[in-house]
C-alpha cells in the first residue's frame, strides 16, 4: 500500500506543479522577454528552459545558477548555470516570481473556478500540514516561506501546496545524497524504479551520454543495475531512499492526523481536473509513483 504521505504527494503534484505548464505563466514570461513555450506535448504546453529555471529559482531570491542547480538537485549544472545567468539579464527575482504566482493561480481559476467546492477546508488543512515544518536545510521550501500568500483561497491553497511539494523535494535530495548517490545515478535508478526504460526520463535533466555511461557503470559495479534493469539490491536501495523521504515528511502526517485522507481526496480531485484540461501531463512518472507506491 502507498504510504499516506506519499499518497498526499501524488495527489497534490498536478495541482501544485501545473505552474510549469501554465499558458498564463508562459505568456507572462514571454512578455518579460523570455522565449515562448517551445511547443506542446500531449496537449500540454512545455516551459521555456530559461524561464523555468529562473522562475522556480526566484523564490530563493536573485541567486546564482550554481545555487539553483544545487537546490534543484537533479539537473546538469553545465546547462542550468548559463540559463539562469541569462535569465537575470532579462528580469529580476521579484518580477518573475510575481508572474509565476499570478500565472499559476490564473490557470487554476480558469480550470477549477475561482472558488471550487472545499477550497476553504483545503486551505485549513494545508496550513496544518505546512505551518510547523522546519526550514533548515530546505532551500526551496525556505524560499517559498519568504513569499507571502496571494490572499485568495485558491491562491493560498496553491502556495501552500507548492510549499509542501518543495519540502518533500528538498528532503528527497537529502535522502539520496545521504545514501551515496549523485544526481545522474539517482536519475537512472528512479526511471527504472518507476518502470520506465533506462535513459528516457533522465534525459530531460540534460545529462550527456558520457555522464549517463559513467553513472551506469558505477551502478553496475555496485550491484544495483544489471542488463539495463534494477537488481533486487538496486530496488531495495532505491526504495530505502523513498522511505527515508517519507520519514522526513512524518510531521505532515502527524499534523493532519485522520484528516490526511480528506486532503488527498480534495487535492486529487482538483489535480484530475487540471490534468483533464491539459494543465499538467495526463500521465507520467508521478502517476506511476502514486499508483504503484514507488
Amino acid at each position: 500500500m502507498t504510504p499516506p504521505v506519499r499518497a498526499l504527494a501524488g495527489a497534490l503534484e498536478p495541482f501544485a506543479g501545473q505552474v510549469y505548464f501554465s499558458p498564463e505563466c508562459h505568456a507572462a514570461y514571454e512578455a518579460l522577454g523570455f522565449d515562448p513555450s517551445p511547443g506542446t506535448s500531449g496537449g500540454v504546453a512545455a516551459p521555456d528552459p530559461t524561464a523555468y529555471f529562473t522562475s522556480r529559482g526566484s523564490v530563493m531570491g536573485q541567486v546564482a545558477g550554481e545555487v539553483v542547480a544545487a537546490a534543484f538537485g537533479v539537473f546538469n549544472p553545465a546547462v542550468v548555470v548559463p540559463l539562469v545567468a541569462r535569465g537575470w539579464t532579462i528580469t529580476d527575482a521579484a518580477t518573475i516570481e510575481a508572474a509565476r504566482t499570478e500565472g499559476a493561480v490564473a490557470q487554476l481559476a480558469r480550470i477549477l473556478g475561482e472558488a471550487p467546492a472545499g477550497i476553504d477546508r483545503a486551505v485549513e488543512l494545508l496550513h496544518r500540514a505546512t505551518d510547523r515544518l522546519r526550514p533548515e536545510g530546505k532551500p526551496l521550501f525556505a524560499g517559498l516561506l519568504a513569499q507571502s500568500l496571494p490572499g485568495t483561497p485558491l491562491g493560498d491553497a496553491w502556495r501552500l501546496a507548492d510549499r509542501l511539494r518543495e519540502h518533500r523535494g528538498d528532503v528527497h535530495v537529502h535522502a539520496w545524497v545521504q545514501a551515496g548517490f549523485d544526481a545522474v545515478e539517482i536519475g537512472l535508478l528512479t526511471e527504472l524504479y518507476w518502470g520506465l526504460p533506462m535513459r528516457t526520463y533522465v534525459r530531460t535533466r540534460a545529462w550527456s551520454r558520457e555522464d549517463l555511461d559513467a553513472a551506469e557503470e558505477r551502478l553496475v559495479a555496485r550491484g544495483l543495475v544489471a542488463d539495463g534493469a534494477l537488481t533486487e539490491r538496486g530496488r531495495m536501495e532505491r526504495e530505502a531512499v523513498e522511505a527515508a523521504t517519507d520519514r522526513a515528511c512524518r510531521p505532515v502526517v502527524d499534523a493532519l492526523g485522520d484528516d490526511l485522507h480528506e486532503l488527498v481526496e480534495l487535492l486529487g480531485r482538483w489535480s484530475a481536473q487540471v490534468q483533464a484540461a491539459g494543465g499538467y501531463p495526463a500521465a507520467g512518472p508521478h502517476d506511476l509513483a502514486r499508483l504503484t507506491g514507488r
